[in-house]
């Protein structure tokens, strides 16, 4: 499936310390935003539009930030994206999982969880480190959980490695239906389609979780500011004694997503740090 030809717009950065600020003003003309680690300390940001990014626009308000990066505007030709992904995706091993696309044709290790997820219109194919922090995270979960939930599924990786590692049924919501959708398709490439339901749900207030409740365990591989608003709803679906593996946070953003859920009665457990993301491993006061 080739895409359109699309406009790009490219920020580096020294630093992270505007790196949320630049984001969202490349936001404000961009349908698309990534932001990774170029290099020792240094960042970019780049925004995929289908109208040109207007480089005067972006300038002003960077000079609104008192910072004057250098902004790259240009032209990408149309390319099979996915394709290309898939074909660049060699398999990888996250703790007790081996993650692999459709097109990897070698042995699975005899002491892991497969996992097939091939590149697509989700986010979560275990190469960033957020997803990875999370797989990994499941070690610290000692005990065998009945009710699990995964809020803001992506691709619906870590439902799939829940399902797989406690053969549980677990609950798959995202504000994506576009996630949604794809988290149906693994779960069913996966063969664990009956063990998966995916549900299109804005946070917490979706009926069906508030039916399955409470959760013994809660994946939330988002963004700091969503943990931070969401924390409140967390806690009151979390179970007694319950765990949450919580990342999308940069390791500066840590100390308020923590004060966040520490103020519901939430407590760290663990944390597990991966090329400046940590995944944090919480725990409910609360003892049944």
């Amino acid at each position: 499936m080739s895409t359109p030809a699309l406009w790009r717009v490219v920020v580096d950065l020294p630093d992270a310390t505007s790196l949320d600020r630049v984001a969202a003003a490349i936001g404000e003309q961009c349908e698309a935003i990534s932001a990774f680690e170029n290099g020792k300390r240094a960042w970019r940001v780049e925004g995929m539009s289908h109208d040109k990014p207007d480089a005067a626009l972006l300038e002003a308000a960077f000079m609104l930030l008192d910072i004057a990066p250098k902004i790259l505007v240009d032209r990408v030709q149309p390319r099979d994206w996915i394709s290309e992904n898939q074909a660049g995706f060699p398999p990888l091993r996250a703790g007790g999982f081996f993650i692999h696309g459709s097109h990897y044709r070698g042995a699975v290790p005899r002491d892991a969880i497969p996992i097939l997820i091939d590149a697509a219109t989700a986010f979560g194919t275990g190469e960033h480190a957020t997803t990875r922090g999370c797989l990994l995270a499941t070690e610290c979960v000692k005990w065998q959980p009945h009710r699990i939930l995964d809020m803001g599924c992506g691709t619906g990786i870590l439902a799939i490695a829940a399902a797989k590692r406690w053969h549980r049924n677990v609950l798959a919501t995202d504000i994506d239906p576009e996630s949604v959708r794809v988290t149906r398709v693994n779960a069913a490439v996966n063969r664990i389609a009956g063990a998966i339901r995916a549900e299109v749900s804005p946070g917490y207030r979706h009926p069906e979780i508030a039916r399955h409740a409470p959760y013994d365990l809660v994946f939330a591989n988002i963004l700091a500011r969503p943990l931070m608003a969401m924390a409140p709803d967390l806690a009151r679906v979390l179970a007694p004694g319950g765990m949450a593996i919580l990342s999308g946070l940069l390791a500066r953003q840590e100390a308020a997503v923590l004060s966040a859920h520490r103020a519901q009665g939430l407590f760290l457990v663990s944390r597990i740090a991966l090329e400046g993301w940590n995944t944090l491993v919480v725990a409910n006061r609360r003892t049944a």
